[in-house]
This record gives structure tokens, C-alpha cells and sequence, in this order.
């Protein structure tokens, strides 16, 4: 059973994307497909399922390009939890609605 039929098609248009990415930051580096491939230690037909945005290659491998390229600190703010607007705004609605002082001689 092939892994992409199992994978959400919005997470395939952005793997499909990422890898086009991938593929344009390689080549404004005038890096041949050849010694990429080399550099991230993967196959040739690796690195283009990679720059084809293949669900089934690993996570691994595609942050090892990113690596390579010098784009490390993109990939470390991926799941920043101060850019997570939905968790922000989930924790926002847990908030208290109004916070009461303390009452006199209540004893915790």
C-alpha cells in the first residue's frame, strides 16, 4: 500500500511545495543534483523524490537537505509554540473571565 494515499491532501500540496522549495534553493546554488545527493548521503532518486515532495521519503532526509542548503533555523521554528495561533487562542479561552482577590480570613 503506498503511503500517499493515506497522507491528507493538504499536507501533500505542502510536501509538493516544500520540495519545489528544495529544488529552487539547490539550483540558485548551482548545486548539481549529483553532489547534493552526495552531501545529504542519500541516492540520486532519493534527493528527486525529495525536490518531488514524496511523503514516503523521511522527515530525517528532508531536514538533512535543509541542512545542507543552510536552512536550519527554518526548520527548528517549524512547530514553534509562540506561533501556534490555534494553541494561543485555545489556552486564551481557558483564561479566568475576572480574577477575585483573596477573601479575609480564608484559610488555604
Amino acid at each position: 500500500m503506498k503511503t500517499s494515499h493515506a497522507v491528507p491532501l493538504s499536507v501533500r500540496r505542502a510536501l509538493s511545495k516544500l520540495g519545489q522549495d528544495l529544488s529552487v534553493a539547490r539550483r540558485r546554488r548551482r548545486i548539481p543534483m549529483s553532489l547534493m545527493a552526495e552531501r545529504v548521503f542519500i541516492s540520486s532518486r532519493t534527493l528527486s523524490r525529495v525536490e518531488r515532495g514524496d511523503p514516503g521519503v523521511s522527515f530525517g532526509t528532508y531536514a538533512t537537505v535543509l541542512f545542507v542548503l543552510g536552512m536550519t533555523d527554518r526548520l527548528a521554528e517549524l512547530a514553534d509554540p509562540k506561533a501556534d495561533r490555534l494553541g494561543l487562542a485555545l489556552e486564551e479561552e481557558q483564561l479566568p473571565k475576572r480574577v477575585r482577590s483573596p477573601r479575609r480570613g480564608s484559610v488555604k
